[in-house]
Order: C-alpha cells, then structure tokens, then sequence
C-alpha cells in the first residue's frame, strides 16, 4: 500500500486561494480499472482509491503514514511564477 501526499493546486478557474494551504494523502491505485459488462463504466474493486485524507501540513501527512505503516512519496509543490505584464504591451 503506498500513497501520495501533496498539496492542493489554486483552481484555474478562479482567482481565489482557499485550501491552497491544505495537503491531501492518496493512494496509489492497487489494480487496474475495467469496464463493467452491464454499464460500460470504468471500475475496479478497489475501495482505497476512494479515500482521500487532508492535513494541515506534510509534516502531519507523513506522521500519519509512520504511524500506520504505510508506505509514501511527498510530491513537492512547483514554485509559482507571474508573468507581470500591462495591457499596453498588447499594442507594442
């Protein structure tokens, strides 16, 4: 059993930042998805996948995976750049 832990990206979709301080833990997918006969939907019998777990830093994510043997990988966060630019540099 092995897991991912990282933090929550900012939605692209908004401007806003809430949760972006948060770490989620994931685990990793045991088997592979098929699809049903009946549906068509894609699915396995893994339960685990379902399971994600929030923290308030890596440090309590990681705490947590020592505690109950599970084994882990800290995803880090890329570093955030901006690109400044003016809506004069549109007409240049």
């Amino acid at each position: 059993m092995t897991a991912r832990i990282y933090q929550i990206p900012k939605n692209a979709l908004q401007s806003g930042k809430a949760r972006t301080d948060t770490w989620m833990l994931e685990f990793a997918p045991a088997e592979a998805k098929k699809p049903d006969p009946m549906t068509g939907w894609a699915g396995s019998g893994d339960t685990r996948e379902q399971v994600k777990l929030s923290f308030a830093d890596a440090d309590a994510a990681c705490a947590y995976c020592e505690r109950n043997g599970i084994s882990y990988a800290v995803v880090k966060t890329p570093p955030k750049t901006l690109k400044i630019q003016a809506y004069a540099d549109n007409f240049r």
